[in-house]
Protein backbone atom coordinates (compact mmCIF):
# COMPACT_ATOMS: atom_id res chain seq x y z
CA UNK A 1 0.00 0.00 0.00
CA UNK A 2 1.37 3.40 -0.81
CA UNK A 3 1.73 5.72 2.11
CA UNK A 4 -0.08 8.99 2.61
CA UNK A 5 1.37 11.62 0.81
CA UNK A 6 0.44 15.43 1.05
CA UNK A 7 0.52 17.54 -1.82
CA UNK A 8 1.91 21.70 -0.49
CA UNK A 9 0.31 24.05 -3.27
CA UNK A 10 2.92 26.94 -2.76
CA UNK A 11 1.69 28.78 -5.38
CA UNK A 12 -1.66 29.90 -3.03
CA UNK A 13 0.71 31.49 -0.62
CA UNK A 14 -1.06 30.07 2.40
CA UNK A 15 -0.65 30.38 6.27
CA UNK A 16 -0.90 26.68 6.76
CA UNK A 17 2.03 26.41 3.95
CA UNK A 18 4.35 28.64 5.59
CA UNK A 19 2.99 26.88 8.88
CA UNK A 20 4.18 23.57 7.45
CA UNK A 21 7.39 24.68 5.81
CA UNK A 22 8.96 26.76 9.27
CA UNK A 23 8.30 23.30 10.81
CA UNK A 24 10.58 21.54 9.02
CA UNK A 25 13.28 23.85 9.08
CA UNK A 26 14.77 21.99 11.78
CA UNK A 27 17.32 19.33 11.97
CA UNK A 28 15.58 17.85 15.19
CA UNK A 29 11.72 18.43 13.81
CA UNK A 30 12.94 15.70 10.25
CA UNK A 31 14.87 13.37 13.10
CA UNK A 32 11.85 13.02 14.85
CA UNK A 33 9.28 12.54 11.65
CA UNK A 34 12.23 10.50 10.27
CA UNK A 35 12.41 8.25 13.61
CA UNK A 36 8.07 8.21 14.12
CA UNK A 37 8.04 5.95 10.17
CA UNK A 38 4.67 4.08 10.81
CA UNK A 39 5.35 3.65 14.53
CA UNK A 40 3.67 5.33 17.78
CA UNK A 41 5.78 6.45 20.10
CA UNK A 42 5.56 8.31 22.94
CA UNK A 43 7.49 11.40 24.21
CA UNK A 44 10.05 9.95 26.86
CA UNK A 45 11.33 7.23 23.92
CA UNK A 46 11.58 10.32 21.14
CA UNK A 47 13.66 12.41 23.54
CA UNK A 48 15.77 8.95 24.51
CA UNK A 49 16.59 8.15 20.96
CA UNK A 50 17.48 11.30 19.96
CA UNK A 51 19.36 12.34 22.84
CA UNK A 52 17.21 15.33 23.65
CA UNK A 53 15.82 16.41 26.76
CA UNK A 54 11.80 15.65 27.49
CA UNK A 55 10.80 18.97 27.30
CA UNK A 56 12.49 20.26 24.20
CA UNK A 57 10.83 17.14 22.62
CA UNK A 58 7.53 18.17 23.57
CA UNK A 59 8.27 21.26 22.14
CA UNK A 60 9.02 20.36 18.80
CA UNK A 61 6.01 17.67 18.60
CA UNK A 62 3.55 20.65 19.68
CA UNK A 63 5.43 22.44 16.87
CA UNK A 64 5.01 19.01 14.25
CA UNK A 65 1.55 19.35 15.19
CA UNK A 66 -0.05 22.52 14.76
CA UNK A 67 1.37 21.63 11.36
CA UNK A 68 -0.68 18.71 11.16
CA UNK A 69 2.75 16.72 10.57
CA UNK A 70 1.82 14.04 13.26
CA UNK A 71 -0.87 13.19 15.49
CA UNK A 72 -1.01 12.79 19.08
CA UNK A 73 -3.08 11.04 21.70
CA UNK A 74 -2.92 10.30 25.64
CA UNK A 75 -3.60 7.36 27.13
CA UNK A 76 -3.31 6.78 30.81
CA UNK A 77 0.31 5.13 31.65
CA UNK A 78 1.96 3.01 34.82
CA UNK A 79 2.42 6.80 36.06
CA UNK A 80 -0.14 9.30 35.27
CA UNK A 81 -0.59 9.60 31.20
CA UNK A 82 1.54 9.78 28.07
CA UNK A 83 1.73 11.24 24.69
CA UNK A 84 1.56 9.08 21.93
CA UNK A 85 2.97 10.36 18.74
CA UNK A 86 2.46 9.11 15.19
CA UNK A 87 3.37 10.87 11.82
CA UNK A 88 0.77 11.72 9.48
CA UNK A 89 2.37 11.42 6.25
CA UNK A 90 5.06 9.65 4.77
CA UNK A 91 5.86 11.81 1.99
CA UNK A 92 5.46 15.58 1.18
CA UNK A 93 5.05 16.82 -2.06
CA UNK A 94 5.80 20.53 -2.74
CA UNK A 95 5.01 22.26 -5.77
CA UNK A 96 6.50 26.02 -6.67
CA UNK A 97 5.25 28.29 -9.23
CA UNK A 98 7.49 28.95 -11.98
CA UNK A 99 7.14 33.19 -11.99
CA UNK A 100 7.90 35.15 -15.70
CA UNK A 101 8.75 38.07 -15.87
CA UNK A 102 5.34 38.82 -17.44
CA UNK A 103 3.20 37.83 -14.48
CA UNK A 104 -0.30 36.80 -14.85
CA UNK A 105 -3.78 37.49 -13.06
CA UNK A 106 -5.66 34.08 -12.29
CA UNK A 107 -8.87 33.38 -10.83
CA UNK A 108 -9.56 30.11 -8.71
CA UNK A 109 -13.16 28.10 -8.18
CA UNK A 110 -14.11 25.61 -5.62
CA UNK A 111 -16.30 22.99 -6.06
CA UNK A 112 -18.38 20.77 -3.97
CA UNK A 113 -18.27 17.18 -5.47
CA UNK A 114 -21.77 17.07 -5.47
CA UNK A 115 -22.56 20.01 -7.18
CA UNK A 116 -22.65 17.97 -10.59
CA UNK A 117 -24.60 19.80 -13.39
CA UNK A 118 -25.42 16.53 -15.44
CA UNK A 119 -24.54 12.75 -14.94
CA UNK A 120 -24.64 8.97 -16.59
CA UNK A 121 -23.80 6.82 -13.88
CA UNK A 122 -23.66 3.22 -13.54
CA UNK A 123 -23.45 0.81 -10.55
CA UNK A 124 -21.83 0.18 -8.06
CA UNK A 125 -22.52 4.11 -7.04
CA UNK A 126 -23.94 6.94 -4.47
CA UNK A 127 -23.29 9.58 -2.57
CA UNK A 128 -22.54 9.97 0.85
CA UNK A 129 -22.28 13.18 3.29
CA UNK A 130 -20.24 14.07 6.08
CA UNK A 131 -23.04 12.96 8.34
CA UNK A 132 -24.36 9.79 6.16
CA UNK A 133 -25.78 8.05 3.00
CA UNK A 134 -27.67 10.14 0.31
CA UNK A 135 -30.39 8.44 -1.30
CA UNK A 136 -30.08 4.74 -1.89
CA UNK A 137 -27.12 2.73 -2.48
CA UNK A 138 -26.38 1.87 -6.44
CA UNK A 139 -29.66 3.19 -7.34
CA UNK A 140 -28.44 5.82 -9.87
CA UNK A 141 -32.09 7.78 -9.24
CA UNK A 142 -30.31 8.92 -5.88
CA UNK A 143 -28.25 11.46 -8.25
CA UNK A 144 -31.02 13.27 -8.70
CA UNK A 145 -31.97 13.68 -4.91
CA UNK A 146 -31.76 17.48 -3.52
CA UNK A 147 -29.21 16.42 -1.03
CA UNK A 148 -27.27 15.50 -3.90
CA UNK A 149 -25.03 18.89 -3.73
CA UNK A 150 -23.86 18.04 0.11
CA UNK A 151 -22.11 14.76 -0.88
CA UNK A 152 -18.93 14.89 -0.07
CA UNK A 153 -17.74 11.58 -1.56
CA UNK A 154 -19.18 10.38 -5.11
CA UNK A 155 -18.74 7.01 -6.93
CA UNK A 156 -19.77 5.16 -9.44
CA UNK A 157 -17.92 2.03 -11.80
CA UNK A 158 -19.02 3.79 -14.88
CA UNK A 159 -20.44 6.88 -16.73
CA UNK A 160 -19.45 10.06 -15.96
CA UNK A 161 -20.35 13.45 -13.97
CA UNK A 162 -20.37 16.93 -14.74
CA UNK A 163 -19.53 20.18 -13.08
CA UNK A 164 -20.18 23.68 -14.74
CA UNK A 165 -17.42 26.37 -12.89
CA UNK A 166 -18.33 29.74 -13.25
CA UNK A 167 -16.27 31.74 -16.49
CA UNK A 168 -14.75 34.62 -14.79
CA UNK A 169 -12.76 35.26 -17.53
CA UNK A 170 -12.15 38.90 -18.13
CA UNK A 171 -13.59 40.39 -21.87
CA UNK A 172 -10.55 40.72 -23.87
CA UNK A 173 -8.14 38.50 -21.71
CA UNK A 174 -6.21 35.51 -22.67
CA UNK A 175 -5.87 32.53 -21.09
CA UNK A 176 -3.24 30.75 -20.61
CA UNK A 177 -3.03 28.37 -18.27
CA UNK A 178 -5.52 25.84 -16.81
CA UNK A 179 -5.33 23.69 -13.27
CA UNK A 180 -7.99 20.99 -12.14
CA UNK A 181 -6.82 19.01 -9.15
CA UNK A 182 -9.39 16.84 -7.51
CA UNK A 183 -8.99 13.57 -4.64
CA UNK A 184 -9.81 10.93 -6.70
CA UNK A 185 -9.15 6.86 -7.01
CA UNK A 186 -11.16 3.64 -8.44
CA UNK A 187 -14.34 2.34 -7.15
CA UNK A 188 -14.16 -1.41 -6.24
CA UNK A 189 -16.80 -3.19 -4.43
CA UNK A 190 -16.11 -2.23 -0.61
CA UNK A 191 -12.20 -1.22 -1.19
CA UNK A 192 -9.44 -2.74 -3.40
CA UNK A 193 -5.99 -2.14 -3.29
CA UNK A 194 -4.87 -3.70 -6.95
CA UNK A 195 -7.85 -2.18 -9.25
CA UNK A 196 -6.80 -0.10 -11.87
CA UNK A 197 -9.29 2.30 -13.17
CA UNK A 198 -8.43 4.82 -16.21
CA UNK A 199 -9.98 8.10 -15.13
CA UNK A 200 -10.45 10.47 -17.87
CA UNK A 201 -10.68 14.23 -18.02
CA UNK A 202 -12.44 16.32 -20.55
CA UNK A 203 -12.85 20.37 -20.39
CA UNK A 204 -15.20 22.19 -22.66
CA UNK A 205 -16.10 18.70 -24.13
CA UNK A 206 -12.32 17.92 -25.49
CA UNK A 207 -10.43 14.90 -24.07
CA UNK A 208 -7.98 16.34 -21.97
CA UNK A 209 -6.09 12.59 -20.65
CA UNK A 210 -6.92 9.86 -18.98
CA UNK A 211 -4.53 8.97 -15.04
CA UNK A 212 -4.74 5.18 -14.52
CA UNK A 213 -5.79 5.26 -10.85
CA UNK A 214 -3.90 1.77 -9.24
CA UNK A 215 -6.45 0.91 -6.66
CA UNK A 216 -9.57 2.19 -4.66
CA UNK A 217 -7.52 2.83 -1.72
CA UNK A 218 -9.76 1.32 1.98
CA UNK A 219 -8.36 -0.38 4.98
CA UNK A 220 -7.08 2.37 6.59
CA UNK A 221 -9.43 5.54 7.75
CA UNK A 222 -8.71 8.34 5.61
CA UNK A 223 -7.51 11.64 7.67
CA UNK A 224 -10.65 13.60 7.09
CA UNK A 225 -13.21 10.41 6.34
CA UNK A 226 -15.85 10.63 9.11
CA UNK A 227 -15.91 7.45 11.94
CA UNK A 228 -19.55 6.38 10.62
CA UNK A 229 -17.92 5.61 6.99
CA UNK A 230 -17.00 1.89 7.82
CA UNK A 231 -13.02 1.39 6.86
CA UNK A 232 -13.75 -1.60 4.44
CA UNK A 233 -15.87 1.06 2.11
CA UNK A 234 -12.84 3.08 0.27
CA UNK A 235 -11.41 5.74 2.50
CA UNK A 236 -8.80 7.60 0.18
CA UNK A 237 -7.62 8.77 -2.86
CA UNK A 238 -4.73 10.42 -4.67
CA UNK A 239 -4.22 14.27 -5.31
CA UNK A 240 -3.70 14.83 -9.40
CA UNK A 241 -3.47 17.76 -11.13
CA UNK A 242 -4.77 18.33 -14.88
CA UNK A 243 -2.99 21.21 -16.83
CA UNK A 244 -3.80 22.77 -20.08
CA UNK A 245 -1.10 25.36 -20.92
CA UNK A 246 -0.38 26.80 -24.39
CA UNK A 247 2.13 23.86 -24.81
CA UNK A 248 -0.25 20.99 -24.29
CA UNK A 249 -1.84 19.01 -21.58
CA UNK A 250 -0.04 17.55 -18.64
CA UNK A 251 -1.16 15.04 -15.60
CA UNK A 252 1.44 16.13 -12.62
CA UNK A 253 3.41 17.70 -14.89
CA UNK A 254 3.61 14.61 -17.10
CA UNK A 255 2.89 15.44 -20.75
CA UNK A 256 -0.52 13.61 -21.28
CA UNK A 257 -2.08 15.05 -24.72
CA UNK A 258 -1.82 18.06 -27.55
CA UNK A 259 -4.96 19.47 -26.70
CA UNK A 260 -4.09 23.21 -25.46
CA UNK A 261 -5.63 26.16 -23.45
CA UNK A 262 -6.39 27.93 -27.29
CA UNK A 263 -8.54 24.64 -27.78
CA UNK A 264 -10.40 24.70 -24.78
CA UNK A 265 -11.91 28.08 -26.39
CA UNK A 266 -12.70 29.54 -22.59
CA UNK A 267 -13.63 32.79 -23.84
CA UNK A 268 -16.94 31.60 -25.97
CA UNK A 269 -19.33 30.45 -22.95
CA UNK A 270 -20.19 32.27 -19.50
CA UNK A 271 -19.08 28.79 -17.79
CA UNK A 272 -16.07 25.85 -18.04
CA UNK A 273 -17.45 22.37 -18.18
CA UNK A 274 -15.51 19.37 -16.32
CA UNK A 275 -16.55 16.02 -17.01
CA UNK A 276 -14.63 13.20 -14.53
CA UNK A 277 -15.69 9.33 -15.82
CA UNK A 278 -14.74 6.18 -17.33
CA UNK A 279 -14.88 5.96 -21.31
CA UNK A 280 -16.63 3.34 -22.77
CA UNK A 281 -13.42 1.49 -24.49
CA UNK A 282 -11.54 2.28 -21.28
CA UNK A 283 -8.47 -0.39 -21.01
CA UNK A 284 -9.05 -0.23 -17.26
CA UNK A 285 -12.97 0.25 -17.02
CA UNK A 286 -12.42 0.19 -12.66
CA UNK A 287 -15.01 3.07 -11.84
CA UNK A 288 -14.02 6.34 -9.58
CA UNK A 289 -14.63 7.68 -6.21
CA UNK A 290 -14.49 11.81 -6.10
CA UNK A 291 -13.48 12.75 -2.61
CA UNK A 292 -14.01 16.35 -1.01
CA UNK A 293 -13.08 18.17 1.74
CA UNK A 294 -14.37 16.03 4.10
CA UNK A 295 -13.70 12.68 2.96
CA UNK A 296 -10.81 11.06 2.06
CA UNK A 297 -6.94 12.74 2.99
CA UNK A 298 -6.75 16.35 1.43
CA UNK A 299 -9.39 19.01 2.59
CA UNK A 300 -10.47 20.35 -0.84
CA UNK A 301 -13.22 19.71 -3.08
CA UNK A 302 -12.62 19.58 -6.45
CA UNK A 303 -10.26 23.06 -7.53
CA UNK A 304 -10.47 24.74 -10.92
CA UNK A 305 -7.93 27.93 -11.40
CA UNK A 306 -7.14 29.68 -14.94
CA UNK A 307 -4.34 32.16 -15.18
CA UNK A 308 -4.56 34.49 -17.89
CA UNK A 309 -2.73 38.04 -19.72
CA UNK A 310 -5.06 41.25 -19.16
CA UNK A 311 -6.12 43.03 -22.42
CA UNK A 312 -3.70 45.43 -23.09
CA UNK A 313 -4.39 48.80 -22.63
CA UNK A 314 -4.49 51.48 -25.19
CA UNK A 315 -3.36 55.19 -24.48
CA UNK A 316 -6.17 57.82 -25.92
CA UNK A 317 -4.59 60.47 -27.23
CA UNK A 318 -4.74 64.06 -25.87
Amino acid sequence: MPGKVLFLDLTNHSETALRLLKALNSETRLAILAYLGNRTVNVNDIAAALQIAPSSATTHIQILEKADLIRTEIIPATHGLQKLCARTYDDVHIRLERINANTHDAFTISMPVGQFYDFDVRPTCGLASATGLVGLLDTPASFYEPEHVQAQLVWFSAGHVTYRFPNHLPSGAHAVRLDLSAEICSEAPLHHLNWPSDITLWINQKEIGSWTSPADFGGERGLLTPDWWETKDSQYGLLKIWSVTEDGSYIDGVGISSVSIEDLQLSEKPFIEVRLGIKPDAIHSGGINIFGEKFGNYPQPIVLKVKFRQPRQHKTAT
